[in-house]
C-alpha cells in the first residue's frame, strides 16, 4: 500500500473537541480533506462551528456540530452521546480544547483552579474511558491530545493550565502502555506560540511579541494549518508506529 493510500481516512469517524476556531477547526478540516467524516465540537459559538462544518462537508465527508460546555462536571458523558449520535462510533479522538486563565499563582481561585482542572485535564481523562471502549472493541483507534510547550516551559502566568499539560503527557505515557497492544495508539502534541483568538491580545504587544520571537528559533508565530498535518499523519495507519510520543511542534522553542 502506498503511502497516499495509507494517509486516506475514509470511513473513520472523528471528534475534535474545541473545534470551532483555531487548531480545532483547522484539524477537523484537515482530517475531513483526506476523507474522515467529523465532529465540530463548540461550548456556545454555534454560528463559527456551523462555518467549519460546511467547509469540512466541501470535502465530501459527513460533518455535524455539537454544542457542549465542557466545564460541566459530566461533560464527558454528553460529549460521548451526542457525537455518538451525530456520526456513529468514533474511532479518533482529538482532545483539543482547553482553560487557560492568565493569573498570578497568588491570585488563583479555587473556582479558577477547578474549571482548569476540569476542562484541561479531567474531561480529556473520562473522555478517553468513554469513546476508547469502542476503539478497543473494534482493535483500531487514534486519541490525539493537544499538549503545550509550557509542559515543560511554565509560564509564570498560567500555573495551573501549563501543570494539567504535564500532567496530561504523563497520561498518555502511562495509557499508551495499556491500550497500545490493542490497536489503539495515543500521543500527545506539544505546541508552540500559535496565532490564535486566545493568544490575539497578548501578541499584539510590540515588546511581548519581541520577547516571544526571541525564544523561537525559526522567529514566527505558528498558524493553526501548521499543527494539522501532523495530526493527520498520527491518526492515519501511515502513522501507526507512533505511541506514547510527546511530539513538539514549536519552531524549536523546546530547545532554548
Amino acid at each position: 500500500m502506498s503511502t497516499k493510500e495509507r494517509l486516506n481516512l475514509a470511513g473513520h469517524k472523528a471528534l475534535i473537541t474545541g473545534s470551532s476556531q483555531g487548531i480545532g477547526a483547522a484539524v477537523a478540516l484537515s482530517l475531513a480533506e483526506f476523507g474522515a467524516d467529523v465532529v465540530i465540537h463548540c461550548r456556545g459559538e454555534v454560528e463559527k462551528a456551523n462555518a467549519v462544518a460546511e467547509k469540512a462537508r466541501a470535502y465530501g465527508v459527513n460533518a455535524e456540530v455539537i454544542v457542549c460546555d465542557l466545564t460541566a462536571s459530566n461533560a464527558h458523558e454528553q460529549l460521548y452521546k451526542l457525537a455518538t449520535k451525530a456520526i456513529g462510533n468514533i474511532d479518533i479522538l482529538v482532545l483539543n480544547a482547553a482553560l487557560q486563565i492568565r493569573k498570578k499563582w497568588n491570585e488563583i481561585t479555587s473556582d479558577e483552579f477547578d474549571r482548569q482542572i476540569q476542562v484541561t485535564f479531567k474531561n480529556n481523562l473520562f473522555s478517553i474511558q468513554l469513546f476508547s471502549k469502542y476503539m478497543i472493541e473494534k482493535g483500531w483507534g487514534r486519541i490525539i491530545t493537544m499538549g503545550s510547550v509550557n509542559q515543560h516551559k511554565p509560564h509564570v502566568d498560567m500555573l495551573v493550565y501549563a501543570a494539567c499539560k504535564s500532567a496530561q503527557e504523563n497520561m498518555v505515557r502511562n495509557l499508551a502502555k495499556q491500550i497500545g497492544s490493542k490497536g489503539v495508539t495515543i500521543n500527545n502534541i506539544e505546541v508552540g506560540v500559535v496565532d490564535t483568538a486566545q493568544n490575539t491580545s497578548v501578541l499584539e504587544n510590540p515588546e511581548y511579541l519581541k520577547l516571544v520571537l526571541s525564544r523561537i528559533p525559526i522567529e514566527y508565530i505558528a498558524l493553526p494549518q501548521d499543527i494539522a498535518p501532523l495530526i493527520n499523519l498520527l491518526c492515519s495507519d501511515a502513522g501507526r508506529y507512533f505511541c506514547g510520543a510527546n511530539i513538539p511542534v514549536d519552531g524549536g522553542m523546546s530547545i532554548l
